[in-house]
């Protein structure tokens, strides 16, 4: 059975980190759940591009996921760190274990959910909004700190979208993604 992760997506998101993310997850045998933060399941990111989602978030529990998994943006943040389902599941996931992905703006976000371990990076300068110490940013694109997988921004998706698949589906999926989609 594949895992299951959700991207919640919320108006203001960054484009290349979330469909990045989709796409290269959904390649990698991982069924992924795009969730609009309410009924209109179209939502516009920051730069325009419109993505439709799947569903609403409502209603989604952790017992249906193994994952979720915010893509940043300054305004999609915001808005998953104002939205009680989001932050709900995101405390439920890491009392739970599960594994929890944020980049760019995104890990404030987690930060406001009290689920950020020390060892993170994310977009520069949104460290100074976060008052935990381990701060990576220059020295790692991506940092897993037990459950919570982090990334700097749009120029590390795909190393990000890349671990998460190696995470979840393997290394035999990661390799094969890595040779399709020309990583060297």
């Amino acid at each position: 059975m594949p895992h299951v992760v959700l991207i919640p997506i919320a108006q203001g998101f960054e484009e290349i980190e979330a469909i990045t993310l989709i796409d290269v997850l959904r390649r990698g045998a991982i069924e992924v759940i795009v969730a609009s933060l309410n009924e209109t399941l179209l939502v516009e990111g920051a730069h325009g591009v419109v993505i439709g989602c799947d569903r609403c978030i409502e209603g989604l529990t952790t017992d249906e996921l193994d994952m979720i998994l915010l893509p940043g943006g300054w305004g999609g943040t915001m808005a998953l760190i104002d939205h009680p389902t989001v932050q709900s599941l995101l405390t439920k996931m890491d009392a739970e274990g599960k594994n929890i992905g944020a980049i760019c703006a995104a890990p404030l976000a987690l930060y406001r959910a009290g689920v950020l371990k020390e060892g993170y990076t994310c977009y520069p300068g949104i460290q100074n909004d976060i008052s935990i110490e381990g701060f990576r940013g220059e020295s790692q694109s991506v940092v897993e700190s037990g459950n919570i997988m982090t990334s700097r921004g749009p120029s590390t998706a795909m190393e990000f979208a890349l671990a998460i698949v190696k995470k979840l589906a393997g290394e035999a999926m990661y390799t094969s993604l890595c040779s399709d989609l020309l990583v060297v």
